[in-house]
């Protein structure tokens, strides 16, 4: 029988106000759909694992996520591709699936690992590299002059500095752009990687 981990019991507790009946619906469809359902926190957020992972839920300041680790096969052409798991921002219940339709993902994802199938990211070929992302010129300005943030950038991986390029050239307006190269200096030169509040 699952278990319901006091873990994540805190983890809703210490969420906005917002997002608080959002990850209950989530959580009280997962156990109801499946009895079995162990909860683990991994990665700093709530995982719900049956058989192996099934499917997770986070909070963030202004809207909440919900992803499937086998989201191409449980959901098919509805899954959404990118950061905000499978359903997009979520900032209310209203946003999420039905219960029923919910149910049934879980369901589906159950059906999968008792079958051992593995995620479809896992068995597809693997895709050649990205070419690496272009540092661009107000980046690369602030970076020569601060010789310790621009040796820890260079010293990243290519994957960890197109998180940085993309975060701040995701910017809308001049002035967002510049606070986020600002902050990418401040942390780069702390050694920290763009994502390291997540990092355990």
């Amino acid at each position: 029988m699952g278990k319901r981990n006091p873990r994540v019991d805190a983890y809703i507790e210490k969420s906005a106000d917002f997002a608080r009946p959002v990850l209950t619906r989530i959580r009280d469809v997962v156990h109801a759909a499946c009895p079995e359902v162990e909860e683990k926190m991994k990665w700093s957020f709530p995982h719900f694992d049956y058989k192996g992972m099934m499917c997770s839920m986070a909070a963030f300041k202004a809207h909440c996520t919900l992803g499937f680790w086998k989201a191409e096969l449980v959901l098919g052409d509805e899954a959404r591709e990118g950061g905000m798991g499978q359903f997009g921002r979520i900032t209310s219940v209203r946003d999420l699936p039905s219960k029923k339709v919910l149910t049934g993902y879980v369901k589906q994802a159950m059906a999968l690992n008792d079958a051992g199938v593995k995620p479809a990211r896992v068995t597809r070929a693997k895709k050649g590299k990205k070419p690496e992302a272009a540092v661009p010129g107000d980046l690369a300005a602030a970076l020569k002059s601060n010789k310790k943030a621009r040796a820890t950038f260079e010293g990243f991986s290519p994957s960890h500095r197109r998180e940085y390029i993309e975060w701040i050239t995701g910017a809308k307006r001049a002035e967002t752009r510049a606070k986020r190269i600002a902050t990418t200096v401040e942390w780069l030169e702390e050694g920290k990687r763009q994502n390291w509040r997540y990092e355990k």
